[in-house]
């Protein structure tokens, strides 16, 4: 029964699939709410998240009962426009979609006989899958095998054919819409200015009360309509927008609210020009004014917030120097330096970079020594030696040395690209504060309409006419906002998440990044996170009877045999002593590792053994030895674990014959980081294998003193539970740890933060990732959540500030004291502000310092 269950929850987690859609006509968070309303309600989906800030929606959903295109068609049956990735990626005509398929610009292609034979050429290369050549677009779509293939190949092939080949360039067709979005709404709003400088010009006199021209004052009805009919016509989207939400979709947003408004003032104008009567035309032409330059600096001001993915993306080096077989030479072995687009560079591929030049992809240095800055992906200003068989990164930069190195991340697999991807996941993340703008938003505007309704009919019933109870109801539409309560916080978020990025901080989820804030208790792992994690041997003790004492050198070298097959750091370390003393190692046999005590193995006729007092206890060692010796023995253990040494005793055959001492180098900056978290008030523990002792005297060297903080004798697995005792305890944990026994811990605790330089799996359990390794960044990322949220906290209170105390006025609440009434004109504007200086609250972040 069990494993049913286990298989039924395997199957329904591989069936799970995230989609990323592009959604285009979002006015305010009212859209959002409503599009992702919708998407939680389809049949398969699991969670659905909508940004308004950044106009995308995430979906989780069951691929089995669920397609991405239904979300498309749903999206667009709600009036928006819409398009996943995939779409996206055909419309940026991507080279990078799969590993093996290609896209390639073709010319010279005239007629179905060329395609024919192009077809035929590509088809005879060894590795091909698959080609369509199409006319009309005069491009060739490729699938091959990239082990058989290289696409330069291909490329010469069809060159070889009489024919012109190169591959497809990439465009950013987010960018590209953006702008044009931008220039449009520049392009309205100048317009609509012009159109309504006469319109202004004709409230002043009213406002003034000077006189008029007479040709003006004559024929202001028509004048006014025949200048604020284009700017209806120009603001169209906004009445379209507007109406169908509410009638079609029953779910009014904000372009509803300035639909109505506007056009009520509209319709009564026209009523009047012929009735007689007061003319509304300039509160329609001038709202539409205030509200496209508001949607046009919004625009601006929220294409900024993105800004931290753009550079990123832009850091990316635009073609490499790779060598690859000369197709002019009859030698198999002929090689040539060759320049190809950055799309065209596959794993294996040997790279060259000179100083100065960009590193194209991710790779392992073959030949060459230099100084690379990788300070655009990890904030560290220093350059980092490199050397061969060093990793090299994409994007960064290579000072002074050549070097050359083989490609082992390409495209989409690059850190680079990984980086993006987390940052673009997190800033389409929701932090839990959010869920309250969310409610109230999801109300907001059927609320702000049945306030409108009763102050105008209120105001009416009092006496007031109909042309003043219709400014009140106008005004209350208009000065109502719910943008800014839509972008309060994914604009916070997408900043916050960007400039972590910027400094080697990736922050995975809003929750997090809230999370982050509530944080009590830090617990570092010892090995790899607070030291270097590449310890090296101290010491090398021999305590056998005089008689039968072995050398230091043979001691080594038994200790070296038994962890010559271990993983751990502490036999690596071991190994590596005996090698730098030119000791040869044989190959042990029946190798053991014993979780929490040691090791052991068989080398000819010795047993060998390599560990702590629990180990020698149960192999009764310890009962061999004299008194004196076990004081002796005893009394170096002690003195070596007060140094912060890790002390292993050896024993051959049972009988302990030494103690080999290992010490792990603390990063330069871990006492310093510890500081700076007691500082912000946080509990500091550390976490390791290590003896009571040994623990103490590292805990010390950082700064930790309190005993209690110090968790030692932890076996990997029990690390979690560790974890869970100070969670149980009230404390918000958060875990740094760099390795696979951190994995269970980082994953228990409130924040797992994963150290960039670790293991894929903690990388993977993290849900913060230092890419460098200098854990001041840990306070750093802590500062930043606390900033990040202080501007969320700032923006949702102006936010709600502005509408709480702007809809009573504008409703006519100061009336009765003042006698005033708020202008509709001058609503607008506020509203067209409250959005605007929300976003522009959120950019002041980009200039904090960490």
């Amino acid at each position: 029964m069990t494993d049913n269950k286990n298989n039924s929850n395997k199957e329904n987690i591989n069936s799970t699939s995230r989609s990323t859609l592009k959604i285009g006509g979002m006015h305010c968070a009212s859209c959002a709410i409503n599009i992702e309303k919708n998407l939680n309600k389809t049949n398969g989906v699991v969670k659905a998240n909508v940004n308004f800030a950044n106009e995308k929606a995430y979906v989780e959903y069951d691929n089995s009962k669920a397609k991405e295109d239904d979300f498309v068609k749903i999206i667009k049956k709600l009036g928006f426009k819409a398009a996943t990735e995939s779409q996206l990626s055909q419309l940026n005509k991507s080279v990078e979609s799969k590993p093996g398929e290609i896209i390639l610009d073709i010319t010279g292609m005239q007629s179905q006989h060329c395609q024919g034979i192009i077809e035929r050429t590509v088809n005879a290369l060894q590795g091909i899958k698959e080609i369509k050549a199409n006319i009309a677009t005069s491009k060739a779509e490729i699938k091959y095998d990239p082990e058989k293939l290289k696409v330069f190949e291909i490329i010469k092939a069809i060159e070889n054919a009489g024919y012109g080949a190169s591959q497809t360039k990439s465009k950013d067709f987010e960018k590209e819409e953006r702008e044009k979005e931008i220039r449009t709404l520049k392009l309205k709003t100048f317009i609509t200015f012009l159109l309504s400088i006469p319109l202004f010009y004709y409230m002043a006199a009213g406002f003034f009360s000077f006189a008029l021209p007479e040709f003006l004052e004559q024929n202001m009805a028509i004048l006014q309509f025949a200048l604020t009919l284009p700017i209806v016509l120009i603001s169209y989207h906004i009445y379209t927008s507007g109406f169908k939400a509410m009638v079609f979709n029953r779910s009014p947003n904000m372009d509803s609210l300035i639909a109505i408004g506007t056009s009520a003032a509209f319709i009564y104008s026209i009523y009047t020009s012929f009735s007689g009567g007061d003319l509304y035309y300039e509160v329609t032409g001038l709202l539409l004014l205030f509200i496209l330059i508001g949607k046009t600096l919004e625009a601006v001001a929220k294409g900024k917030t993105s800004e931290a993915i753009k550079k990123l993306i832009g850091l990316q080096a635009k073609t490499a120097i790779v060598v690859r077989k000369d197709p002019n030479s009859k030698s198999k072995n002929a090689t040539i330096e060759m320049e190809i687009p950055i799309e065209q560079v596959e794993a294996g591929d040997i790279v060259i970079v000179k100083p100065g030049e960009k590193i194209p992809v991710d790779g392992i240095i073959v030949d060459g020594h230099s100084s690379v800055d990788e300070s655009m992906l990890t904030g560290e200003s220093i350059p980092i030696e490199k050397t061969k068989g060093d990793k090299v990164i994409g994007a960064t930069i290579n000072k002074v040395g050549y070097l050359k190195f083989k490609a082992t991340k390409v495209g989409k697999d690059t850190a680079l690209a990984q980086i993006i991807r987390l940052v673009e996941e997190a800033q389409g993340s929701k932090a839990p504060i959010q869920k309250l703008a969310d409610q109230i938003s999801a109300y907001f505007v059927p609320t702000v309409v049945v306030i409108a309704i009763v102050a105008a009919l209120t105001w009416y019933l009092l006496g007031f006419g109909f042309a003043s109870s219709l400014t009140i109801f106008v005004a209350v539409l208009i000065i109502a906002c719910p943008c800014a309560l839509g972008l309060a916080t994914p604009t916070a978020i997408m900043v916050g998440t960007g400039k972590g990025a910027e400094n080697g901080i990736l922050i995975k989820s809003a929750e997090a990044l809230q999370k982050a804030t509530e944080i009590t208790t830090i617990i570092f792992d010892k090995t790899g996170t607070l030291t270097k994690g590449k310890p090296e041997v101290t010491d090398v003790l021999s305590t056998g009877s005089s008689k039968n004492r072995l050398k230091e050198d043979e001691i080594l070298r038994f200790a070296a045999i038994v962890e010559k097959r271990s993983e751990h750091p502490l036999g690596e370390a071991i190994v590596n002593g005996a090698k730098a003393r030119n000791l040869t190692l044989p190959e042990p046999k029946k190798f053991k590792s014993i979780t929490g005590k040691g090791v052991e193995a068989v080398f000819g006729n010795k047993h060998i053994l390599l560990g702590n007092r629990k180990l020698m206890t149960e192999i009764k060692a310890l009962d061999r030895l004299k008194a004196s010796e076990k004081t002796l023995l005893e009394e170096n253990l002690q003195r070596l674990e007060n140094e912060g040494k890790t002390a292993m005793i050896i024993a051959v055959n049972k009988n302990i014959v030494g103690i080999v001492a290992v010490a792990d180098t603390l990063k330069e900056n871990s006492k310093e980081a510890v500081a700076q978290l007691q500082a912000l008030g946080k509990k500091v523990f550390m976490i390791t294998g290590d003896n009571q002792r040994t623990a103490k005297a590292i805990a010390s060297l950082v700064g930790i003193n309190n005993e209690s903080n110090v968790l030692a004798e932890v076996l990997p697995e029990n690390k979690a539970e560790e974890v869970k005792k100070l969670q149980d305890a009230g404390e918000k944990v958060a875990m740094v740890g760099d390795g696979i026994n951190d994995a269970p811990a980082l994953a228990q605790s409130d924040i797992g933060i994963a150290i960039g330089s670790g293991t894929d799996i903690a990388i993977e359990t993290g849900e913060i990732v230092l890419i460098k390794e200098d854990l001041r960044d840990v306070v750093k990322a802590i500062k930043l959540s606390r900033m990040t949220m202080r501007k969320i906290k700032q923006n949702l209170f102006w936010a709600f500030f502005y509408n709480v105390v702007g809809i009573p006025i504008a409703a006519g609440a100061l009336y009765p004291a003042t006698g005033w009434l708020l202008s509709p004109i001058i609503a607008g504007a506020a509203m067209a502000f409250s959005s605007v200086s929300v976003v522009t609250n959120t950019l002041l972040l980009r200039g904090k310092r960490l």
